[in-house]
């Protein structure tokens, strides 16, 4: 249908407008959320000497904990309500926690709890990502929604990658840093990246106040009317009914958490895998492993703008499909095989027994400062890991190989999942279901790294990367059974083909 049928040129300048300014805040929010994540081990170190790296993974897991409670949330509130609401309350909170996080070192005891609750707030205020992602399903067409999708994703994609490069920048300030004594305010090398994020949530949030209106089309671009909109036009529709697809939707809602919680345990395997298989040092590792992350969020934003234009021809189901067999191939080319084995660290040997591993333990090379040590510390696969002796080393190779296929699939997969999700739910307010799905992510962003952390340290690459292929199959098999139910609410209905 031409536009000028569908809306008017001064409504479709401010919907797009609209949309554009939420990729803004997509990127912005990104980069405030991401540009603490390398000084908070050290920075939980120097506020209270009791953390561990136990504790660690607590206020790391905290972030993804707040997201999945506030996400259903501010998606109910984001139905009936008009979406700038929720997204300014959830960003304000993000600011606040900001503030509360640059000044955990004043109280007197018990300063690694402040951390903890200053993360899981920022990760409370993050749930307004449920709230951004209902209102671009709702403001766009079937044939809008996935190149707009893809731009949120690569919006919130660029901002992860920028927000270390961001904080690495502050480093030059140091530990001291100054300190301004009226408000008791140390702005030094771990406060000045809250600081900025901060700034930066207030930025959104007086874009949002002035920039973002409420808008909502249905499958094939005409305004529809609902208790979020603003200024009812005499040309607008009503809200088809019909019932949407609970079948697809908990299918979908089950696809997302797999594909987010099998990147989530990449992310955290990379730094013990290279250090355990290569005998590289903490700083070696931390150096490499950063360069191949920020080369595949490079790598994701440039295959999340091809997507656009690929899945006009070929269709998002497809497309999921063809993203998981890349993930499966991408973590089975990392199964051990031959008959070179890595190199064993037998320094510090104490018994055969193999340690419960935690998660924080697990990533706390990425953080851990060798200034204890007066030697160098020793390289290799620990023997405490038994499987060290029996297991093959993963070559370079394969590793790299791995981590470009799994870096195009990964990117591939997230956004086909919630595309798909947003089209099988339909024009009718969907800020509860993508709750729902934001959580999904967030929970699995949490138990994602345990799982692995767990089956690494006890049985070893082969055990845990036989199970995630495992797991990718089962993922495979399951969009398999639900492919035909995966469509778009109103082709479901007739009212649009596909």
């Amino acid at each position: 249908m031409p536009r000028d049928i569908v809306e008017t040129e001064e409504h479709y300048k401010s919907r797009w407008r609209s949309i554009r300014i939420l990729y803004l805040t997509m990127f912005l929010s990104s980069v405030g959320f991401s540009i603490v994540i390398m000084s908070i081990w050290p920075y939980l170190q120097k506020i209270d000497q009791t953390a561990d790296a136990s504790f660690l993974g607590w206020v790391i897991a905290s972030f993804s904990l707040g997201q999945m409670v506030a996400s259903p949330m501010f998606g109910l509130w984001s139905n009936y309500r008009p979406r700038k609401e929720p997204l300014i309350v959830s960003i304000f909170i993000s600011v606040a926690a900001n503030c509360l996080y640059a000044y955990v070192h004043l109280p007197a005891s018990h300063n690694k709890y402040y951390m903890l609750v200053a993360r899981g707030l920022v990760g409370f205020g993050a749930g307004n990502v449920a709230v951004v992602r209902s209102y671009i399903a709702g403001a766009t067409s079937l044939q809008e929604r996935t190149s707009s999708m893809a731009n949120t994703s690569a919006c919130q994609a660029l901002g992860f990658i920028l927000g270390p490069v961001f904080q690495t920048c502050f480093a030059l300030i140091g530990e001291k840093g100054v300190t301004w004594d009226v408000i008791k305010l140390q702005i030094n090398m771990y406060t000045a990246p809250v600081l900025l994020g901060a700034f930066l949530g207030v930025f959104n949030i007086i874009l949002i106040l002035a920039i973002l209106r409420e808008h909502r089309v249905d499958d094939s671009g005409r305004q529809c009317k609902n208790i979020n909109f603003e200024e009812a036009s005499t040309d607008e529709v009503q809200v088809p009914q019909g019932n949407i697809d609970q079948v697809a939707v908990v299918a979908t809602n089950i696809l997302f958490f797999v594909v987010l919680f099998i990147f989530a345990l990449f992310e955290t395997i990379i730094t013990p895998l290279t250090m355990d298989m290569y005998g590289w040092t903490q700083e070696q590792a931390v150096l490499y492993d950063g360069i191949i992350l920020a080369a595949l969020g490079v790598e994701a934003v440039v295959i999340l703008l091809g997507v656009k234009l690929l899945s006009k021809k070929i269709g998002e189901r497809a497309i999921l499909l063809g993203g998981l067999i890349v993930v499966w191939v991408g973590f089975f080319i990392l199964l051990p095989w031959g008959n070179q084995f890595p190199k064993i660290q037998w320094e510090d040997l104490h018994n055969n027994s193999i340690p419960n591993t935690t998660f924080g333990e697990i990533i706390i090379g990425l953080w851990k400062s060798p200034r204890e040590d007066h030697n160098e510390r020793p390289t290799g696969c620990p023997i405490e890991q038994a499987w060290c002796l029996y297991t093959p080393v993963i070559h370079l190779a394969q590793f790299l190989t791995s981590a470009v296929l799994i870096g195009i699939g990964y990117p591939v997969c997230n956004l086909m999942s919630y595309t798909l999700y947003s089209k099988i739910l339909g024009p009718k307010p969907q800020g509860v279901y993508m709750g729902w799905l934001t959580a999904s992510g967030s929970g699995a962003r949490i138990l994602g790294p345990v799982f692995i952390s767990q089956v690494y340290a006890h049985w070893g690459p082969r055990w845990a990367f036989s199970l995630v292929c495992g797991m990718v199959v089962f993922t495979i098999t399951l969009l398999g059974v639900v492919y035909k139910r995966l469509i778009a609410f109103s082709v479901r209905y007739g009212r649009i083909q596909e």
